[in-house]
């Protein structure tokens, strides 16, 4: 997931949400079922930078960014009554397909190099399993990394699955924040006061 483009829809889904009377505090309220997925995730997509340079290891490392991305899916399903989950989903799904039909995501050089300001000619996908470059033979090339991005001398390349699973976030996270506070929390236990006594 491009850290630019959620960084930028998560700081604007915290300020709409303290505009419209959300509190901060509400982030130490926020349930996931089965959140550890999410570190799981994460963790076999960076553990892809030290697989060893073998003949196995492009299979291998597609396996695990895609592996990450089901157990997304997982999550998503465990959690889809929450609010944005269903467009979390929807992107993640989008990401999923096209990197398993192409064997990577891939990456439009064009846009590559709008997003580095015109320096690069071809993005560097050198060592990563989970890019490919964009060419003839790539599929369903609408949900590959086509968009360029660029905001204070930082630039990336995103997809449309990125821009619907950075929305969903945003929805969610204002929505979290915007709930009335839970004074207690589940299984909390109080002692009975004087009406309960006879």
């Amino acid at each position: 997931m491009p850290m630019l483009w959620l960084a930028i829809v998560l700081f604007l889904a915290l300020a709409i949400a303290i505009l419209r009377g959300g509190r901060l505090i509400n982030l130490g309220d926020i349930e996931l079922k089965a959140w550890w997925l999410l570190l799981v995730a994460l963790g076999l997509q960076f553990g892809t930078r030290w697989l060893a340079d073998e003949t196995w290891s492009e299979a291998v490392g597609v396996i695990m960014v895609l592996a990450s991305f089901a157990l997304l899916m997982i999550l998503v399903l465990l959690n889809r009554s929450k609010p944005g989950m269903w467009i979390v989903g929807l992107g993640v799904l989008m990401n999923f397909t096209v990197i398993a039909l192409n064997g990577g995501m891939p990456v439009l050089a064009g846009a590559a190099e709008v997003a580095s300001g015109f320096t690069v000619a071809e993005p560097d996908i050198s060592g990563s399993f989970k890019y490919v470059l964009l060419d003839e033979a790539s599929r369903l090339t609408f949900f590959a990394d086509v968009i360029p991005l660029r905001l204070a001398g930082i630039g990336e390349v995103i997809s449309l699955g990125d821009i619907f699973l950075a929305l969903g976030l945003g929805v969610f996270l204002e929505q979290e924040l915007r709930r009335p506070r839970r004074w207690f929390k589940h299984g909390a236990s109080a002692q009975p006061g004087s009406a309960s006594r006879r």
